[in-house]
């Protein structure tokens, strides 16, 4: 601790840790965390409550919305170790798993944490390009009648998205995307907002609110089976960021305790995107009732204005942009690490070449950042284009993502943070929580597989 105090007195320009200072804020926490749970999962909401019903939707979004902040809070006191306000810091959700739960259950967590954000970077890019088909059909349907064909290839719209991405990749770590997630959050607000905007008065202009307790009825009681536990999946994806939270955590500012801050943020950011998702979920069920398409803005329950839907579409588009880079940045800034630690003497791997274009400002570009980011989003691109199934694969993520990483390792770094004993009233009640989650997890990920195997092979 002397040798912390010594290092800020000897340069105020550092951090406790050596590293620059860090000057990420409140809002700046808050918008981060919208961009990286406000994403596609808002705009499946709608069909998840069509297939749970006026009851078990509501309470599936309240449920989690609960649960999610739990989690949250429950990680924020794991960034510093062993006091969550004075300890040394973990720069990932693998360093905290580290140094609490030990070397096995880091590799574990890793393996989910980064598994998960690369299947969201798939997920998105699969978003995108149905926001792209979705403009272009409705400028056709508009000029041409709804019973135009309009065909499109997604693919094309897929690798425009990877060209953005691959330049937007090279933005150095998150400390230097806070402009890209305000812009990304914004973004989300607006789409959400029209959403629910089209949703009300189509309400008001049927004068009746769709749907019922039990929700779709027109099919077979196996596949209604097999949609609810989909559409749980949906649900979980919408929700928990855990995988990104303490990454977000690492941009804060000291004092006040980063821990203080993240929950802080975590309410707001809970709150506000729990209110959305109300709208979003339950206008757009009432609005279709057993019509209500997959995805709210593309499935084409609405066609007029066209202009508006349109630039909700374009708002997606933006939004996704940034949320890409959130999931991203994490992974490229961990294998970086290892590489730059594993060959130092590497000029591949360490040397940065400044350009000094003379119409932009000099920018450092360093040859293994542009080949293995460019690898990265090209994978992503093509696993995109080999399973383009939007509500499937955002529920299979949301399953494996759900119980892992949001619940078992924040619930077993908190046990052992709070010496909480096997068979206590609270140790009873996280545990059987915990159990509760698994299943969900286990039941979303059946659902979205089964989807999956049936869209893809007929199955």
């Amino acid at each position: 601790m002397a040798s912390q105090i010594s290092l800020e007195m000897a340069d105020p320009s550092l951090d406790d840790d050596g590293r620059p200072r860090r000057t990420g804020t409140l809002s700046s926490c808050v918008v981060h965390i919208i961009t990286g749970v406000i994403g596609s999962g808002v705009l499946s909401l709608s069909w998840s409550v069509a297939q749970l019903g006026w009851i078990g939707g509501p309470i599936a979004l309240l449920c989690f919305a609960i649960i999610t902040y739990l989690s949250a809070s429950m990680l924020s006191n794991c960034y510093r170790y062993p006091d969550s306000v004075t300890g040394h810091r973990n720069y990932s959700y693998m360093d905290a798993v580290r140094v609490n739960l030990g070397h096995k259950r880091m590799v574990l967590c890793g393996l989910l944490q980064y598994l998960s954000m690369y299947v969201t970077s798939i997920a998105y890019v699969i978003t995108v390009s149905t926001c792209m088909r979705a403009i272009r059909k409705a400028v056709c349907y508009h000029v041409e009648g709804r019973e135009a064909p309009c065909n499109s290839n997604d693919n094309v719209y897929m690798i425009i998205f990877g060209i953005v991405q691959i330049v937007m990749s090279q933005i150095p770590d998150f400390h230097d995307m806070t402009w890209l997630s305000w812009v990304s959050a914004i973004m989300s607000l607006v789409y959400s907002t029209i959403g629910l905007g089209l949703s009300f008065a189509q309400v008001i202009g049927d004068r009746r609110i769709k749907g019922g307790i039990r929700g779709v009825t027109d099919s077979t009681p196996a596949k209604k089976v097999w949609t609810v536990f989909e559409a749980i999946g949906n649900v979980a994806f919408a929700y928990p960021f855990a995988l990104i939270l303490l990454e977000i955590q690492n941009t804060l500012r000291s004092p006040p305790p980063e821990n203080q801050t993240m929950k802080k943020a975590s309410k707001i950011s809970l709150l506000a995107t729990t209110f959305f998702y109300f709208c979003c979920g339950c206008f757009g069920y009432a609005a279709f009732g057993d019509s209500t398409p997959g995805n709210l803005l593309t499935g084409f329950g609405f066609y007029e204005p066209y202009w508006l839907i349109d630039i909700a579409n374009v708002c997606i588009i933006l939004h996704l942009v940034g949320g890409y880079q959130i999931y991203s940045q994490p992974i490229f800034a961990t294998w970086e690490r290892w590489f730059m630690k594993k060959f130092p003497n590497n000029t591949f791997i360490s040397k940065f070449y400044t350009l000094r274009p003379s119409f932009i400002p000099s920018f450092s570009i360093n040859m293994f950042r542009l080949s293995s980011r460019t690898l990265y989003v090209v994978s992503s691109v093509v696993f995109a284009m080999v399973f383009p199934y939007f509500n499937s694969i955002l529920g299979l993520l949301g399953a494996i993502n759900f119980w892992p990483l949001s619940i078992y390792f924040p619930f077993e770094m908190y046990f052992l943070q709070r010496k909480v004993g096997a068979w206590t009233r609270e140790w009873i009640l996280l545990r059987t929580l915990s159990f509760m989650c698994f299943l969900v997890s286990v039941v979303g990920f059946l659902g979205s597989f089964v989807s999956i195997l049936s869209a893809k092979f007929g199955i």
